[in-house]
């Protein structure tokens, strides 16, 4: 069974009992600040809703819209779609660790297999045997690092990236250092990153990262990302990002 979702200017089909976007998507796509972007993909897509995001910010940019799940590529499907987005996004059932072994990208008009400006992931934050693993297939490898692992991420997304392309990542601050390794050993430097808490009182529960392949080292860290006000309501930042 599936819900019909509106968020911003899209709106997105979601199954109601498997796995479905959180806060996460709408952070890291507020996160990115490019100015022009031509190529982008979007790894581990899920339901599409950051790919699709991106592709209406980005008007003439192309997107790949990379998915293992057969539910959830055939969800992204949907929703781009929905959006009427199918000239400029597509789709792709794959498993990331395989892309470079594949022709995947020549039937579409996002070639060659590299030089992509931007690749995104909220990818799947916990490893295999820490944690909960949630009920269900689909959300158990959404979460869990059962079918991608971080250095197979950093490692496609370096493949795919042009030179000075960037990575955009949401993930758990306990494993920040672990992260920025997997990054460096991928060609990977960090430059900016942000943390995101709960409200003022409470540690990090999540960082933004952006890394530019070939980058020179130096790592700006801005201002903490705070989702709720003293109030326990949305603060004006959170608002904004919902609703633009």
């Amino acid at each position: 069974m599936l819900t019909l979702d509106s968020i911003r200017d899209i709106q997105i089909y979601q199954n109601k009992n498997g796995y479905r976007f959180s806060v996460d998507a709408l952070l890291i796509f507020s996160f990115i600040n490019l100015t022009r972007v031509k190529k982008i993909a979007d790894l581990g897509t899920g339901s599409g809703i950051i790919g699709i995001l991106l592709a209406k910010k980005y008007p003439d940019a192309k997107v790949a819209l990379i998915e293992i799940q057969k539910s959830l590529a055939r969800l992204a499907e949907k929703n781009v779609a929905l959006n009427k987005l199918q000239e400029r996004v597509k789709v792709i059932r794959a498993d990331l660790k395989e892309l470079s072994k594949t022709h995947l990208f020549t039937h579409l008009p996002i070639v060659p297999f590299t030089d992509f400006d931007l690749v995104v992931s909220n990818p799947p934050f916990r490893k295999v045997k820490t944690g909960r693993l949630s009920i269900g297939n689909e959300k158990a490898i959404a979460r869990h690092e059962i079918k991608l692992s971080l250095k197979d991420l950093m490692n496609t997304s370096s493949t795919l990236l042009r030179h000075h392309g960037r990575l955009c990542i949401i993930h758990l601050p306990e494993r920040l250092t672990e992260i920025i390794d997997a990054m460096r050993e991928n060609n990977l430097e960090p430059k900016r990153m942000r943390f995101i808490h709960s409200n003022v009182s409470t540690e990090a529960k999540m960082v933004l990262i952006e890394a530019v392949k070939g980058g020179s080292p130096g790592l700006k860290t801005e201002r903490p990302f705070f989702i709720y006000n003293e109030n326990s309501e949305f603060t004006d930042e959170m608002k904004d990002i919902y609703n633009k």
